[in-house]
């Protein structure tokens, strides 16, 4: 393992599931993946076992959140490395693990890896595709986090 962050090889990770097709929970390259599903099998593919296994979860999980609670930013906290940000400013860089919010209210429910280009993600009725990062998608970023040291 190296001991620091490599942006470029969480991305080059990331790429090798472009095309996998969106299959809710799952997390197989070139089989179905989820958000979450790209997330762990980008993890599995630099870093080994996940330090955990997530709970069944319904497509609008995040809606049923225990109030004053976000399971998605919690997981994301005590496995990832926060990036310290002004989120309307910050400039994605390769490699960091971005998290979604669709509305001001309701807790995380959507991650993506950045790249040099935008960010890959998966969605459902579609593969894991890579998307430009708009103004859409800043304005619902909650969160962005590095994987640990490779």
């Amino acid at each position: 393992m190296r001991n620091r962050f490599d942006g470029a090889a969480v991305e080059a990770e990331a790429r090798r599931w472009l095309g996998t097709p969106y299959r809710h929970q799952a997390s197989l390259l070139d089989v179905g993946c989820d958000c979450l599903g790209l997330l762990r099998g980008v993890w599995r593919g630099l870093l080994g076992d996940e330090p955990e296994a997530p709970p069944p979860y319904a497509g609008t999980w995040a809606e049923s959140a225990a109030s004053g609670t976000d399971p998605f930013l919690e997981a994301a906290s005590r496995h990832l490395l926060p990036v310290a940000a002004d989120l309307a400013r910050h400039a994605p860089a390769p490699g960091e693990v971005l998290l979604f919010a669709f509305r001001a209210h309701l807790p995380a429910r959507h991650c993506a890896i950045a790249t040099g280009a935008g960010m890959i993600h998966a969605h459902d009725h579609a593969a894991v595709t890579e998307v430009a990062f708009t103004p859409w998608w800043r304005r619902h970023l909650v969160g962005v986090f590095r994987f640990p040291a490779q």
